[in-house]
């Protein structure tokens, strides 16, 4: 996995996930697995899915590179503390997973709490099983 930043000003972490580094077929099964690594941890909660590629092509001024096959994200939230209003600029979280030929991208931002962003890590590891 890798930390960059994108902008130069979002922190994101990726993984570029070949297709034969997993058994996942399309990026429909790479997010369910995500969700369910999501409903089994009792800090995060699921709220929903959205077909980013299905929105992109509706629109009549959509554009998407001819490479990229699908791009999804799941949305959930880590909800363990709420100090104060801010930290809900923030949330909720998201992951995105675009579907290529050869391979997945499966990325998202930086959370500010650690024990966040190691879950998240964990779990876009975790599809790496072959």
């Amino acid at each position: 996995m890798q930390q960059t930043h994108f902008n130069e000003k979002y922190p994101v972490y990726e993984l570029v996930l070949s297709k034969q580094e997993t058994t996942a077929q399309n990026a429909a099964e790479v997010i369910a697995r995500l969700k369910a690594q999501i409903l089994a941890n009792p800090n995060a909660a699921f709220i929903g899915l959205f077909d980013h590629y299905a929105h992109t092509r509706a629109l009549p001024e959509g554009e998407i590179a001819p490479e990229i096959l699908a791009a999804q994200h799941i949305i959930f939230c880590f909800g363990i503390k709420l100090p104060n209003p801010r930290v809900m600029a923030v949330r909720p979280r998201s992951i995105g997973v675009t579907e290529f030929a050869d391979q997945f991208v499966i990325n998202f931002l930086e959370p500010p709490m650690p024990i966040a962003t190691q879950a998240m890590e964990a779990w876009v590891m975790a599809l790496r099983d072959r």
